[in-house]
């Protein structure tokens, strides 16, 4: 296909499979990688491996960890009352440099988007509605990106948690429309949360 040797040309196929990589990167990498010490490479593939195989979801916030309950869940000085409900595990993450938020989370693994094909039931909304309905969690800060599937997807809650004894607020547009949390800056997430207001 490429009229590489086949090693290769896999290579950049599987390169190719990443976001925002094309034929070219994904060659100018599989090259990269054709030139790194061996040694190197093995820990590069072994990293890979390591995704894969040594991590799992917190089986209560359903963050990433390597250990379940996550460092995050187990941490007694949180405040149990306060949830803020992200998109992604690197949200989570985005949200901690702030330095600003002591609660807890939960992890949504995506947001709705009938374009893609993603439903309320393909993201861990059925397990926050559970979470919320079982625990003493006061208010629910939906801290889902400010575009149009973060949007759904919060009001799609706050649909939801109606019923129940919680407020439930929404990070304030201090960031960009069209943004994602993961590469805004600590000042503008601090904020957001700052401004956070109820639906």
């Amino acid at each position: 296909m490429w009229g590489y040797p086949e090693p290769i040309t896999r290579l950049i196929e599987q390169f190719m499979k990443l976001p925002g990589i094309g034929p070219k990167t994904a060659a100018r990498l599989a090259f990269h990688v054709l030139s790194m010490p061996e040694p190197d490479v093995m820990q590069f593939a072994q990293a890979l491996a390591d995704v894969v195989h040594r991590l799992t979801e917190c089986a209560i916030c359903c963050n990433i960890t390597e250990q379940s309950p996550c460092s995050i869940c187990r941490d007694a000085a949180r405040d149990d009352r306060v949830l803020c409900v992200v998109q992604d595990p690197k949200d989570v993450m985005a949200m901690e440099r702030t330095h600003e938020f002591n609660g807890r989370y939960h992890v949504l693994h995506g947001a709705i988007s009938p374009m893609e094909g993603i439903g309320p039931n393909d993201i861990r909304i059925r397990e926050l509605v559970q979470r919320v309905g079982t625990t003493d969690i006061a208010e629910v800060i939906l801290a889902t990106n400010p575009n149009v599937e973060g949007e759904a997807t919060a009001m799609y809650i706050s649909r939801l948690l109606k019923p129940f004894p919680v407020t439930v607020t929404r990070i304030a547009h201090g960031l960009p429309v069209g943004a994602d949390l993961e590469y805004a800056d600590e000042v503008t997430l601090a904020k957001a949360l700052e401004g956070r207001r109820q639906l």
